[in-house]
């Protein structure tokens, strides 16, 4: 059973990029929205905050850097290894858990960092390339958006996001064993 569910996750994702990338503007132009017009407008409003978030985000990356660069992540992990080995997550994917709350490129760095220590077919890669793309980065998205439109009563978004990174970060590495360990 695992097989199959393996081989159709294996053919459907040869289609799914391709299908978004030709289904949104379709489904656009079916509705009758000037794509091209609206993508250009989104675009120049996308200039305009990336401008407006580039201290957030140097602010963000500089905090990791210091938490990386003082030895506090290793420090952290360790501590936490022999509690994630009882419920079988490996320690190597908790930095991932950890940076992608905080930041897009940073943890893209880290899956590079393990490609390079692990191998890209390493069972470690392909849990912490899940993480990145079922998790977010909830603070960035919270301190730049909301940040962006003077939000500054975030309520219940937080606790949401960390909520769903969480579930995410479990759920990449059960979901990963299950169909490749």
């Amino acid at each position: 059973m695992i097989e199959v569910l393996r081989d159709v996750v294996s053919v459907l994702s040869y289609f799914v990029l391709p299908s978004l990338l030709v289904g949104f503007p379709l489904y656009g132009l079916y509705k009758g929205v000037r794509v091209y017009e609206v993508f250009v407008e989104g675009a120049k409003e996308g200039f305009q905050v990336a401008v407006t978030i580039i201290p957030y985000l140097i602010a963000i990356l500089f905090a990791i850097g210091m938490f990386r660069a003082s030895g506090a992540m290793d420090f952290l992990v360790d501590m936490l290894d022999p509690v994630l080995a009882l419920i079988g997550i490996p320690a190597e994917v908790v930095p991932m858990g950890l940076i992608r709350p905080l930041t897009g490129s940073g943890s893209a760095g880290l899956v590079a960092d393990m490609i390079q220590q692990y191998g890209e077919d390493s069972l470690l890669v392909k849990m912490v390339a899940t993480m990145f793309g079922s998790t977010e980065t909830t603070f960035y998205v919270i301190a730049v958006y909301f940040g962006a439109v003077n939000i500054r009563e975030t309520r219940h978004a937080v606790p949401a996001g960390l909520f769903a990174d969480f579930v995410g970060f479990l759920a990449s590495v059960y979901v990963v064993k299950l169909l490749f360990g």
